[in-house]
């Protein structure tokens, strides 16, 4: 007969997707790359580009550099998860890594935009939805500025689009205020591992299931 400990050594996770999105310079990719090696199995999604690989990037590990008509006959067949052009280069999420990553029980976190998130709703509606709200309107003018690569109308334009895409958090699952980094990370650690104890993503193999 297994003993106690041996029964939950055999209980397994099924992995999931979890999308992070919010407003540009809400803090999305520095919050990611805080947590990213703080959870086991948990993995950032690749994307798909056909821009051409820049110094030291590597296919496969930076990105999936495509040509042109590769990344189109993807998105038509629905091997996109998501996808859209950013200044004259196509971007997208292949369904068939994400899938695969989940499969070998993985966690696959992607940060992207609010388009971008409403097309893997639509594709991939189990997924974990989890919406960065920067502080305030004011905090998040202060860091597009700080950014220093946009003109004066281009933060109008951006903050205006901020304001309109905050109304879109109660589309998500979670809402995790960025106001502190470790306070954020914490959070988005705990939304994580709490998903991934989901019952339904435990797989009981002692029970045949």
């Amino acid at each position: 007969m297994e003993t106690h400990l041996q029964q939950e050594q055999s209980v397994q996770r099924r992995g999931f997707l979890a999308v992070l999105s919010g407003p540009s310079s809400a803090g999305k990719s520095t919050l990611l790359n805080t947590i990213l090696h703080k959870i086991p199995r948990l993995c950032y999604s690749i994307s798909a580009t056909t821009r051409p690989p820049r110094p030291g990037e590597r296919d496969g590990e930076d990105y999936f550099f495509l040509n042109v008509e590769t990344f189109k006959h993807m998105a038509a067949t629905g091997e996109l998860l998501e996808w859209a052009e950013y200044c004259g280069n196509l971007y997208g999420t292949p369904r068939q890594y994400v899938e695969e990553s989940m499969a070998q029980g993985k966690i696959v976190i992607t940060d992207i935009n609010i388009a971008g998130a409403r097309q893997i709703r639509d594709t991939m509606p189990e997924g974990v939805f989890i919406f960065l709200m920067p502080p305030s309107l004011g905090e998040l003018r202060k860091r597009i500025v700080n950014r220093g690569v946009d003109t004066e109308e281009s933060m109008r334009m951006r903050m205006a689009e901020a304001v309109a895409e905050m109304s879109a958090v109660t589309d998500y699952d979670y809402c995790i205020l960025n106001d502190n980094l470790n306070e954020a990370a914490t959070n988005l650690i705990a939304i994580l591992q709490a998903e991934r104890c989901r019952v339904r993503r435990t797989v009981l193999h002692m029970l045949g299931q």
